[in-house]
């Protein structure tokens, strides 16, 4: 009886052990849903391929499954509805607003999926990884300034209203106000964030001001419309920065044209952590800070040669 009882005391032992082991392990990483601002864009196809790997590093089947919202709320919101249809573990949402998506996040986290905002913030998320962007619109204009000797004319860029530009401006600017040898010209036209934008708003400055020593943009392809316009009007000895390290800006770092720096984004670097982050999150992990602020990096002439650029694996 003794022996009988022991023996039964020694399976359910066992089976509590088995027990606590299977609760103790994490939750498989099956499926992700990525949703961003549009895939003909070089910057979140690298995002889409920074989660795949991530996520495959975690389980060589997870499915990571990419779609272009081409900043449309109405199509982002059908492909969130898809994606709780699938039944992913977790979404990666670059918002196309970021206020306004929130019943769609809220839509997926009560059907248990773990929402990660990439690039800009979405109201509601679990959790947000985006770059430094104060960080790198000091960096972009720290280099202006360092090239002026603090004295110059200079002009900031600006773009559309969100975040990230309003901060790489507001890092622009508190750089700018410690040289009072610096004088801004401008600081309140929006280029569009577009290469055409840039273009458009670099004639109207050059036209308007007959001594421009440089130009601080709030994205690559605003750089690379300015040069263009720059170019046009023969106007030279005039240093542009930006802030992004696309493509674009590394051919353009290392070929005759006005562009000197630019503060680079790691969109490989942003998709991993969100990956990391968000299968924490899945696994019962406390963040003790929802955003997550990647540290920029200065590109210009002389490092160029040595960076990574967006798509190479970290």
């Amino acid at each position: 009886m003794f022996k009988q009882k022991a023996v039964l005391a020694g399976i359910t032992l066992g089976l509590g052990f088995a027990m606590t082991a299977a609760q103790a392990a994490d939750k498989p990483l099956k499926s992700i849903g990525v949703t961003v601002g549009s895939l003909g864009n070089p910057y979140f196809v690298t995002i889409v391929k920074g989660a795949e790997a991530k996520a495959k590093q975690i389980n060589p089947n997870a499915k990571v499954t990419a779609v272009s919202a081409d900043y449309d709320l109405n199509k982002q919101f059908t492909q969130i509805d898809n994606f709780i249809s699938a039944h992913v573990d977790m979404i990666l949402l670059n918002a196309a607003d970021p206020k306004a998506i929130e019943p769609a996040v809220k839509k997926a986290e009560a059907a248990g999926i773990v929402v990660v905002a990439v690039d800009v913030a979405a109201a509601g998320a679990n959790a947000t990884v985006q770059t430094n962007n104060v960080q790198a619109g000091e960096l972009s204009c720290g280099y202006i300034a360092k090239k002026l000797n603090g004295h110059g004319n200079v002009i900031i860029e600006n773009g559309p209203p969100v975040s990230a530009v309003v901060d790489r401006v507001k890092g622009c600017k508190s750089v700018f106000a410690k040289e009072p040898g610096i004088k801004i010209l401008s600081d309140d036209q929006d280029a569009k964030g577009s290469r055409e934008g840039g273009m458009n708003a670099m004639q109207g400055y050059l036209t308007r001001f007959p001594k421009v020593d440089a130009v601080f943009t709030i994205n690559d392809p605003q750089a690379v419309g300015s040069d263009l316009a720059a170019k046009q009007l023969q106007r030279k000895n005039i240093v542009i920065t930006s802030v992004d390290g696309a493509p674009d800006i590394e051919t353009a770092l290392k070929s005759d044209t006005l562009v000197q720096a630019s503060a680079s984004q790691d969109p490989w670097a942003m998709a991993q952590t969100a990956v990391d982050i968000g299968y924490g999150i899945m696994n019962g992990k406390q963040l003790a800070n929802p955003m997550t602020l990647l540290p920029s990096t200065l590109v210009t002439r002389d490092s160029v040669g040595s960076y990574k650029g967006w798509s190479a694996p970290r």
